[in-house]
């Protein structure tokens, strides 16, 4: 898809971080910009800063939790008699948890995958058939370089990603086997600034957090929270990226370079069978 002045973006997650990016840079290029999120305070200010960037943009919010597949199907219905369709779709809400796999409650499980996977399995689902039948559309699914390369302290993440690019490449090739003039993009950045790690004020009161604060989960956290405020790529040089790519209609956009390094040196550790990857290292 080339043409974005006045076409219809939604984006899930749009109360913060990558998500809020997201939303300036579509409308920038003159796009009418739906926003979804759990967040509701921070979806007002994502459309305020939108409004004051860009006067004259069309940026309306809905509170959706995007692991309710009924809810999806119903944000997916009511965009589509508001607007008459919608042409680019940010499958990009996540959250996250630290510690060892061993020290995971059902509750993470049940909270990350359903955010981060079932999530965008609930947006291709709802919308893609919709694009289909209006016979254009693209879709950008957010993943990361956790789903290629894996750091200890983040299975479930890791996990959740990993399907992410396993899922988004399948939408491409089933795409294909029903050609359909349907754009797909797999976004997989490394660390940025971003609130992720405080994905916890929106957890729910029914998977609250009763794991253990073991002394290996503790130094994890802080590791991961290090890391996301001194990512030195910011969300919106992220976000402009993927912009950039739904423009060229390319699929495999990595913001930070060094990832690509890791997932050779990773290949070449496959080659070899031998010991497991060292993501931390590098070999």
């Amino acid at each position: 898809m080339v043409k974005l002045k006045g076409r219809v973006a939604v984006v899930t997650g749009g109360g913060s971080g990558l998500g809020r990016e997201l939303a300036l840079c579509c409308a920038r290029r003159g796009m009418t910009v739906v926003l979804a999120d759990v967040d509701e305070p921070g979806m007002a200010e994502t459309a305020r800063l939108v409004t004051e960037e860009c006067a004259g943009s069309d940026c309306v919010a809905y509170p959706l939790d995007v692991s309710s597949a009924d809810a999806v199907e119903a944000f997916a219905a009511a965009v589509w008699d508001r607007f008459g369709g919608i042409h680019l779709l940010f499958n990009n809400a996540g959250v996250a948890v630290n510690g060892p796999v061993w020290e995971h409650t059902v509750a993470d499980w049940e909270w990350v995958l359903g955010v981060n996977l079932r999530g965008v399995a609930w947006g291709i689902r709802a919308f893609v058939p919709r694009m289909i039948a209006q016979g254009e559309g693209h879709v950008v699914n957010t993943a990361s370089a956790a789903g290629w390369v894996n750091a200890p302290g983040s299975a479930i993440y890791n996990a959740s990603k990993a399907s992410v690019v396993a899922l988004t490449e399948t939408l491409a090739l089933d795409l294909r086997d029903v050609d359909a003039d349907i754009g797909v993009t797999l976004l997989s950045p490394a660390f940025f600034p971003t609130p992720i790690a405080e994905s916890e004020r929106n957890r729910p009161p029914e998977l609250a957090d009763t794991a253990p604060m073991s002394e290996i989960r503790r130094k994890r956290d802080q590791e991961l929270r290090h890391a996301v405020q001194h990512g030195r790529i910011a969300a919106g040089t992220i976000a402009e990226r993927a912009l950039e790519a739904v423009e060229a209609g390319r699929f495999y956009v990595f913001p930070h370079a060094k990832i690509k390094d890791l997932v050779g040196a990773r290949a070449d550790a496959v080659a070899a069978e031998a010991d497991v990857f060292d993501t931390l290292a590098g070999r």
